[in-house]
């Protein structure tokens, strides 16, 4: 069937990772928006394999960076603390 382009569905999880990029950890958080970009354009040109892998990265990539903006929270609340009691 030459002309018709199957659309995947695979997440792009962009919402999250612009979320992640204001208020857990910036770095993680572009690299993030850049792959659910490309889950974006592998959806829209029909490669479904290429867009789970990068659905998959962002996802990955998310939950790294909201971790580590969660530890960090909890760090900067332990030294805000401890330095109240001093």
């Amino acid at each position: 069937m030459t002309g018709n382009t199957v659309v995947t569905t695979a997440p792009t999880y962009l919402a999250w990772s612009i979320l992640n990029t204001l208020f857990c950890c910036l770095p993680l958080g572009i690299v993030a928006i850049v792959f659910s970009c490309r889950v974006d354009t592998a959806n829209t040109m029909g490669d479904g394999t290429r867009a789970q892998q990068h659905s998959k990265m962002a996802r990955n990539l998310n939950i790294l960076a909201l971790v580590i903006g969660i530890v960090f929270i909890i760090l900067y609340i332990i030294v805000t603390i401890s330095q109240k009691q001093k």
